[in-house]
């Protein structure tokens, strides 16, 4: 059982953002006694909607805009940043020159939580695999003892008030939140891959990489480390862990494996050295695609770990029907099937979805630039892709790339709802239409789960014509 509990009372510590993660943080701050501080560069922001996220409208929260003075932070003792303010911005160097610790959520919220964490992290896959996980413990352990905290939508800061040494978070962490951990240490870690994604961040692969791998800096041999043996960097990492670190589950999609979860002749099969069982045939899961297989293995060897008996890992495999907005079954209309996966908001998650696809597909792409590549995704389209419309910032782009690899049915459009009936009149019988923009949907909408939302409702709305 980790030991890492950290005592903030009557400490003023200052939270940077004042956005849904800003604001979690500074109520378990006031939960834990301490004196949060609530800051913000714009100072236009809407102070009482942000008074009105806090029990009882706030009050007693100060909040600050604009310039932080010398005053203010020779007063903290701690700064708790949201996942969105980058690290290298100049207000955030400044705090560490004052010897400022400067802790993420994540951070915060495991240090002032009990229990066991189950973290998942990676480019693609997160998602599907935490909220997989979070099924099989809930069914081991009981529904009032897990949580399934992180980037998947629950703030971990949410629940970590509640946690007691029984309970179990199963954590989707970001690369943003992986860069402010420090004791931050789970039981059972996991990346699922890693590809070019977030480069406007971390600026470069290398950079990218060492964070995402920052997931198993504090863990032993007691804990547990899950990576995909096919993917060139973790297996690199994976087999360059030092003595002390944690021990490392593999899984692959391609081979067989003498230790860990493999698929073979379509069976997803778990060997310990020793022995192998076969968990499940693939024919009897509700998911597609190779990818999801092994999201599927990944959540079977974090279960595994947790003494979770394969019988009752078969029995959530079956019924787990996947995640909103990722590869999305949103209805057939006229002979079109529709799928919504507008989670795939990066070159590999799009590669994944196209690779799923079963009927000929017209493609909605496009949306804000993360300086991605889109090349391999171009190049993803042969025989699956008859017809590519693009919407969004990164649409001209997309558009040259995709002409270089010899793509030509290509229609841009200014709006969502254009680009959807555009898709629908290019549809023929038998065909799909699927949202996979490859990137994400600032600019034009709030978030990915807007956009899948919007997708789904222009899809319902066209089977009521």
């Amino acid at each position: 059982m980790r030991e890492v509990r950290t005592d903030l009372k009557g400490n003023s510590v200052l939270v940077y953002g004042t956005g849904r993660s800003g604001v979690g943080a500074g109520i378990l701050l006031l939960e834990s006694g301490a004196l949060p501080v609530l800051y913000d560069e714009n100072e236009s922001i809407d102070q009482d909607a942000v008074r009105a996220g806090f029990p009882d409208g706030g009050k007693g929260i100060r909040i600050v805009t604009g310039k932080l003075s010398d005053e203010l932070l020779r007063s903290v003792s701690l700064c708790v940043i949201s996942p969105g303010v980058p690290t290298d911005l100049e207000p955030v160097k400044r705090i560490r020159s004052m010897g400022i610790p400067v802790w993420g959520e994540i951070e915060l919220a495991f240090r002032l939580s009990r229990g066991e964490v189950l973290a998942v992290t990676g480019t693609n896959g997160k998602t599907t695999t935490v909220t997989l996980l979070g099924e099989l413990m809930k069914r081991f352990r009981g529904e009032k003892d897990v949580f399934v905290v992180g980037n998947i939508g629950a703030p971990y800061t949410k629940a970590a008030s509640g946690t007691t040494d029984e309970s179990i978070c199963v954590a989707e962490i970001s690369s943003f939140q992986l860069e402010t951990v420090e004791a931050f240490h789970p039981h059972v870690s996991a990346i699922t891959n890693i590809t070019p994604d977030h480069l406007n961040r971390h600026h470069t692969m290398e950079e990218y990489i060492r964070v995402k791998e920052r997931i198993a800096e504090n863990q032993t041999p007691e804990d547990v480390l899950i990576l995909n043996f096919e993917d060139e960097v973790l297996n690199r990492f994976g087999h360059e862990i030092p003595a002390g670190g944690p021990r490392v589950w593999w899984f692959s999609s391609r081979r067989t494996l003498r230790e860990g979860m493999y698929l073979e002749d379509g069976i997803l099969k778990y060997s310990d050295g020793t022995d192998v069982q076969e968990i499940i045939h693939t024919d009897e899961l509700q998911i597609l695609g190779t990818h999801n297989y092994e999201n599927v293995s990944v959540a079977v060897l974090a279960a595994l770990a947790m003494h979770m008996p394969v019988d009752q890992i078969r029995g959530v495999l079956r019924s787990f029907a996947g995640v909103e907005h990722r590869i999305e079954y949103a209805g057939e209309v006229r002979g079109v099937a529709y799928y919504n996966d507008s989670k795939g908001t990066n070159p590999d998650a799009a590669i994944k979805a196209v690779q799923a696809m079963r009927r000929p597909t017209i493609l909605i792409g496009g949306g804000y630039d993360k300086d991605s590549a889109y090349d391999e995704w171009i190049e993803s389209f042969q025989g699956k892709v008859k017809a590519l419309v693009l919407i969004g910032a990164t649409k001209e782009k997309i558009a040259r790339c995709a002409r270089e690899h010899g793509f030509e049915n290509i229609t841009m459009c200014d709006t969502f709802e254009e680009c959807f009936d555009t898709c629908v009149s290019l549809a023929a019988e038998g065909d799909a239409v699927l949202l996979s923009p490859a990137c994400a949907s600032w600019g034009m909408f709030r978030d990915y789960e807007e956009r899948g939302r919007e997708f789904k409702r222009l899809v319902k709305k066209l089977g009521e014509v």
